[in-house]
């Protein structure tokens, strides 16, 4: 008998046990500071130099780039390599499932990858670690190398619309799959927030792995409020092991 399609949804709550701080909840970045929504927004990035230079500090200082996996992470390695088909659609920049041995065709970012820039104008694309040497060596707002133009993340910011071929794969992966996790996301945020109704919709056993209440959680099979790095490795052996 095959074994049934596993797609999990990861928020930034699989990251947090790597160092890299959440947005959303308690002690999430906007509710600490309102005013960093501002940086990774669309309209006021373009619109003001100052938010940029601000912006490319404020990814200086972040841990993105130096954060490894954790045990969240490689438990869907692990499921994966078990022989079960895997596909992991994520809200997260950080590009630690990939780092972590996941295969980079099964990833789906849906929030794109900040592990790049990208040029506003000729679309050119870099990596953000050469963005960011540029900051260190004394540019503070780093142009394009190749047309000039102004350079952001290759991030879905607000104001941006997600690309819609992901979109669609994402889509198509959640009505294909019989077991649904969505791990460490508030599913506050449309339209990843909507996969989980989809797959409900769809038949999926949909499973909820987060600390906090969420709009889903009245149609979820199960929903588990352990911590992630405990609770997702269990359910994924289970999963393994047992299928749905």
């Amino acid at each position: 008998m095959s074994k049934p399609l596993v797609a999990i949804l990861s928020g930034a709550g699989v990251s947090t046990d790597s160092g890299i701080p959440d947005y959303r909840g308690p002690q999430g970045v906007w509710r600490e500071d309102p005013e960093a929504e501002k940086l990774v927004t669309y309209d006021y990035y373009m619109g003001d130099p100052e938010i940029r230079r601000r912006s490319w500090r404020m990814r200086q200082r972040m841990q993105a780039l130096t954060a490894g996996p954790n045990v969240a992470h490689r438990a869907v390695v692990e499921l994966e390599r078990s022989g079960v088909p895997v596909r992991v659609i994520t809200q997260n920049v950080d590009g630690l499932h990939q780092l972590a041995g996941m295969p980079v065709r099964k990833v789906l970012e849906l929030h794109g990858s900040a592990r790049s820039v990208v040029c506003t104008r000729c679309h050119a694309r870099g990596p953000m670690e050469d963005a960011l040497a540029r900051v260190e060596a004394g540019e503070a707002d780093p142009s394009c190398l190749t047309c000039g133009g102004i350079l952001k993340p290759a991030t879905v910011m607000f104001g941006e619309r997600l690309d819609p071929v992901v979109l669609g794969e994402a889509v198509a992966v959640t009505k294909a799959c019989q077991v649904f996790v969505a791990v460490g996301t508030s599913l506050q945020v449309q339209p990843a927030a909507g996969l989980a109704g989809v797959a409900a919709d769809h038949g999926a056993r949909l499973v909820i792995v987060n600390a906090e209440p969420t709009p889903c959680d009245e149609i979820a099979d199960d929903v588990v409020r352990e911590p992630i790095g405990t609770a997702l490795p269990k359910l994924l052996r289970e999963l393994a092991g047992t299928g749905i």
